[in-house]
């Protein structure tokens, strides 16, 4: 059976999110452990964490994902930064371990006004950091980015420069459609999915890919612009985004929507259109 999701919201508890991702008939989920705009953090609690455990496995929601903040940055030339990234990464993995999730997804990060590869260097030796004394249950997932200004990771090579100085600390990647298409894959057509295919197996291996984050494109093909839109509704379109996900390189991967909610009624939407292509 494929796995399909969506982001869903920890609003009254952690646990709150299975039973919402349950309700929207999803196998699996991806959430925030705490509030992803703010660096203070609130303990999980041992009644929320044996809530949240209890509901995945009696629903049967897996993987489980979590999205680390978007304050994290890795790759900033500004050490305090840095510093406080590492830090929070440490306590996401922490926390992703607490509540049995399975993978932890980062935005490894911006350089700024920086050279890429200097700013590539950076975040290797931040991860390195978070890594140095300890070890978590959950994987870490990079994710890649969609070529906007100061984005290190947009490429699959970008991808596996970070992944081959780590030694193996890495768990593997998370290929977002919207991302992807803006940095230059034309995922519409086979010619586009076959180089994305074929880029992931030659510079990091395809047991390595362990997420989709499916996403249509506001933005028209390379524009280096990062704005989600609803399945079919963008530029990559239902039948770009069909062919991609049942791909043979692509057609097993759990996939998490991570589409415009604007009101209740877009994540049914939208998963409505995604299972209604799977079974095309």
């Amino acid at each position: 059976m494929r796995r399909v999701g969506v982001h869903t919201s920890i609003a009254g508890g952690l646990h709150m999110s299975i039973k919402r991702a349950h309700e929207l008939g999803c196998s699996t989920v991806q959430i925030f452990s705490h509030n992803p705009r703010g660096w203070a953090l609130k303990e999980i609690s041992k009644e929320d964490r044996a809530l949240f455990i209890k509901s995945r496995r009696r629903l049967d929601i897996a993987p489980v994902y979590i999205h680390t903040s978007y304050l994290i940055n890795m790759a900033s030339p500004s050490e305090i930064l840095r510093e406080k990234s590492i830090a929070l990464l440490i306590e996401e993995m922490n926390r992703a371990s607490v509540i049995e999730a399975d993978f932890v997804v980062l935005h490894t990060g911006s350089a700024a006004n920086d050279d890429k590869k200097t700013a590539r260097g950076r975040a290797i030796k931040g991860l390195r950091e978070v890594f140095r004394n300890s070890r978590w249950d959950a994987g870490l997932l990079l994710e890649n980015t969609a070529g906007e200004r100061g984005d290190i990771t947009s490429e699959i090579k970008e991808l596996a420069e970070i992944m081959d100085s780590l030694d193996g600390l890495i768990s593997g990647i998370c290929i977002d459609t919207c991302h992807a298409f803006q940095a230059g894959y034309d995922i519409r057509g086979s010619r586009g999915i076959n180089r994305l295919s074929h880029e992931i197996e030659k510079y990091i291996g395809s047991d390595k890919l362990k997420l989709i984050h499916l996403n249509d494109s506001k933005y028209a093909f390379d524009l280096h612009r990062d704005r989600h839109e609803h399945i079919g509704f963008g530029e990559i379109g239902e039948g770009g985004l069909k062919k991609f996900i049942k791909h043979k390189a692509f057609s097993h991967i759990p996939l998490i929507l991570e589409t415009p909610k604007k009101t209740e009624l877009d994540d049914p939407r939208n998963l409505k259109t995604v299972c209604q292509l799977l079974r095309k």
